[in-house]
C-alpha cells in the first residue's frame, strides 16, 4: 500500500481554527461539536498554537481555573511542531511519538491547513489489516 501524505489525509477536513481571546469553555464546546481532540489557535492568519484535551485537563480543569474566563493564549501549547502538508503521515507518526503528544498542525505558506491526529492512523491502514484477517478466517474454514 502506498504510504499517504499528510495532503490526502486532510483533504476533506473542514478546517477547525479559534482566536488567541476565545475562552476554554467555548472552544471545548467547539471541540465537542466537531467531535476532536484539538483546535488550532490562530493570531493574523498564522498559528499561534494548538489547544488540546490535555491542555484543558492539565492546565485548566487541575489548576482550578475558571473556563469561561480562562483564555486559549492562557492555556495553549504555543509554537508547537507542524508537518507540511506533502509530507507523509509515517512522519506525523514520528513527531508525535518524539514530542508525546497526539496531534500536529499542517501548515503550508505560514499558514493552517489542517490538523493530523493519532486517531488518523485508524484509517485505509486498519481497515486493510482487518480484511486481511478476515480473509485469512476464510481460508481456514475452507481448508479445515
Amino acid at each position: 500500500m502506498a504510504q499517504r501524505t499528510i495532503r490526502m489525509i486532510i483533504d476533506q477536513q473542514e478546517l477547525l481554527t479559534a482566536p488567541a481571546n476565545m475562552t476554554v469553555s467555548e472552544a471545548a464546546r467547539l471541540m465537542r461539536q466537531r467531535r476532536v481532540g484539538a483546535i488550532m489557535v490562530v493570531e493574523d492568519g498564522k498559528l499561534a498554537g494548538v489547544f488540546t484535551e490535555r491542555d484543558a485537563l492539565c492546565r485548566v480543569v487541575a489548576e482550578e481555573r475558571d473556563g469561561k474566563a480562562t483564555r486559549l493564549a492562557e492555556v495553549m501549547t504555543g509554537d508547537p511542531r507542524t508537518i507540511h502538508p506533502d509530507d507523509s503521515f509515517a512522519h506525523a507518526l514520528q513527531i508525535m511519538h518524539e514530542g508525546g503528544f497526539r496531534h500536529v498542525p499542517v501548515v503550508e505558506e505560514g499558514r493552517p491547513v489542517g490538523m493530523v491526529s493519532a486517531r488518523d492512523a485508524l484509517g485505509p491502514e486498519l481497515e486493510a489489516f482487518v480484511y486481511e484477517l478476515l480473509r485469512q478466517e476464510q481460508i481456514g474454514e475452507i481448508l479445515a
